[in-house]
């Protein structure tokens, strides 16, 4: 991964290990409510970020607000990245949090460039933008209104109940562009939720979440992922997840197995030893080394949950993250499947899946 906008160059030696060589760090700062956190403050040089075309990710464009996740998830594909700031992929990434302070003032430089051409942009791929730190900064409401004042549809993918503060926002974001929301949870057994992913709002608080998003007329898709080998894919487990999905109003759900990245394999397969130490040898053989279950198994996974999709009338849930271009393209600008390039933003970023 390229992080062009933050690229290592200059030594900082205010800046704590690390980070001394941290282009446009402005602060460190900790907190009593985040107590063993510490937040990077950066003047960053750029918001939008490309998606490389082998993705396969049905958008071109993403903004994250902040890297590293206070959300804690074993399982975060987003931990290697860390590795390229001198840290580490694990206990670092859950409480060395850089935020990008200025980032609204740069995305506005950016959409009005005659360059932009109003390609549809997707939030919560790389880093939660409505994560517990958003309480603090604040950075989200000053993100929609420049996304809408700009004429560009956006997509919003997150485990936080914090977006509820900003539904009439986005209500009124809607009337101009097209807005994507979707909710990630893929547990219905809150124990077993809070080992895997600790620092994440209950799945109760994010099935308000749905319930509060599809109250205020947006369809909510919710993102299953990952399903745990021998944690999360039985029947039963499934079945209830997928009730209570339906019950809150999802409009639909896509699902997928556990992917273990380097960086998150590590971390994960540590966390595995320690709370289920009989399922190591399993998981091993499953994934046989490398970052996806045998194709076996992801058949076997996708025939079953068709199964309780069909039982709970839900359909597949990404269609969120497929907003178009609407606005674009009534004032003309060209489709995102045209020839288009942004040549002042070449900063490419992995995506959430």
């Amino acid at each position: 991964m390229r992080w062009d906008g933050q690229s290592l160059v200059a030594e900082d030696t205010s800046a704590l290990p690390g980070l001394t060589r941290l282009a446009g760090l402005v602060r460190s700062v900790q907190t009593p409510e985040f107590a063993g956190v510490t937040f990077h403050e950066i003047a960053c040089k750029s918001a939008l970020s490309r998606v490389p075309a082998q993705s396969g990710m049905p958008f071109e464009w993403t903004i994250n607000p902040t890297r590293g996740c206070l959300h804690q998830c074993t399982y975060c594909f987003a931990r290697k990245t860390h590795e390229y700031l001198d840290l580490d992929a694990g206990r670092d990434f859950d409480t060395q949090i850089i935020v990008k302070t200025n980032v609204v003032e740069v995305l506005r430089r950016e959409l009005s460039r005659p360059s932009w051409k109003g390609e549809p942009v997707a939030l919560g791929t790389n880093s939660d933008p409505y994560m517990r730190a958003e309480g603090r900064y604040r950075l989200m409401p000053g993100i929609i209104r420049a996304l809408a004042d700009s004429g560009t549809s956006f997509s919003i993918l997150t485990k936080g109940p914090l977006l509820k503060r900003d539904l009439p926002l986005l209500q009124e974001a809607s009337a101009s562009v097209d807005v994507g929301i979707g909710v990630s949870l893929a547990f219905a057994d809150a124990r077993l939720q809070q080992q895997v992913e600790p620092g994440t709002p209950t799945p109760k608080a994010r099935l308000d979440l749905i319930r509060a998003v599809a109250d205020a007329g947006f369809e909510c898709g919710v993102m299953a992922m990952p399903i745990l080998p021998w944690l999360t894919d039985s029947d039963e487990h499934l079945d209830r997840l997928f009730s209570q999905l339906a019950a809150a109003g999802a409009s639909g759900v896509t699902t997928g197995a556990l992917h273990l990245r380097p960086g998150a394999r590590e971390w994960f397969l540590q966390w595995l030893a320690r709370e289920y130490p009989s399922l190591v040898g399993r998981y091993r053989d499953l994934y046989n080394g490398g970052s996806y279950a045998s194709k076996d198994y992801r058949q076997w996974l996708a025939g079953k949950v068709r199964k309780f999709k069909l039982r709970h009338g839900l359909t597949d849930g990404a269609a969120q993250l497929r907003v178009s271009a609407t606005a674009a393209a009534r004032r003309g600008a060209v489709p995102p499947t045209a020839e288009a390039s942004f040549e002042a933003l070449p900063v490419h970023e992995p995506t959430l899946f």
